[in-house]
This record gives C-alpha cells, structure tokens and sequence, in this order.
C-alpha cells in the first residue's frame, strides 16, 4: 500500500489489517461450528431455549453472518459491511446469552463476544487496512481519502 502518510500510518494499516484477519477467522471458525457440528437444528433449539424470537430463521442469519462475515473480513471485502452485521450479532449475543453470566467467557459471560463486537465496530470505523480487496472499490477509496490518505490506485 502507498499513502501519502507516515511510516507510523502505514504500520496502523498492517496492524488494522492483522487484526481484520484474525477476527475474521474466528467468526468463521464459529460460524462453520454453527453449520457443521451443531447444525441449523441445534441453533434452532439453543436459540428457542433462549427466548429468541424466529429462533430458525435466526440461527440461519446468525450462522451466515459469521461464516461470510467472516470471509470478508479475511479477504478485506465489504469490511464495514460484514463489520456491522458482526457487531450487531455480538451485541444481540452479548445481551439476551452472555450478560447473565458475568464477565468472564470461561464462566458464560461477556468477555469473548464484548471483544469481537469491539473489534468488529473498530473495523466499521477504520475500515480495513492493508491488502484488503476493498481497496479496490470506490465506496472505500472515498473513504480513505476523506480520511487523510490516498491510496495508488488498484493498491491492496
């Protein structure tokens, strides 16, 4: 990637885009847990006990928006998009699953989903960093513009 900013803004994107990486396969990796070993039922049935309303149309949500969300955070594409969607997930999930439990994620609580959510809305406020596809779209290099660096033109 070539900007018009400093070293320091530079290393920021290779950090952003560290960070987009790795959360996105962890949203992945949950996500393709959903689909494969728990199954659409099994969601269904965790949701239903939870009280969540349209508990199979959303565990199938639930489960897209993990495993493409996830992608598109590895490969840097619709970043803020994916993002979004993500963090709603983990606030829903935060608010009706784990905000009984406490705080601590071995013991239920909010710890795991309050740090995904946190890193999934960092993404939709920074967007995605380096060697991302977004790069590629308008939309982000308007963005990034306004934001104080200008990409080359076809830079991931």
């Amino acid at each position: 990637m070539r900007d018009n900013g400093t070293a320091a803004d530079n290393l920021g994107a290779w950090g952003i885009a560290l960070l987009r990486v790795v959360a996105g396969v962890v949203f992945f990796m949950h996500g393709q847990q959903k689909l494969f070993d728990t199954g659409i039922d099994g969601v269904e049935g965790f949701f239903a006990s939870e009280g969540i309303p349209a508990a199979g149309l959303a565990a199938v949500a639930v489960t897209l928006v993990e495993m493409v969300g996830g992608l598109a955070l590895i490969v840097g594409l619709a970043t803020r998009v994916a993002g979004l969607l993500l963090a709603v997930d983990m606030a829903v999930a935060l608010l009706v699953v784990h905000a009984a439990n406490g705080f601590y994620a071995g013991e239920g609580g909010v710890e795991f989903v309050l740090l995904l959510g946190a890193t999934a809305l960092a993404l939709v406020l920074t967007g995605p960093g380096a060697a991302a596809l977004d790069a590629l779209l308008p939309i982000e290099r308007r963005l990034r513009t306004r934001a104080g660096t200008v990409p080359e033109r076809g830079a991931a």
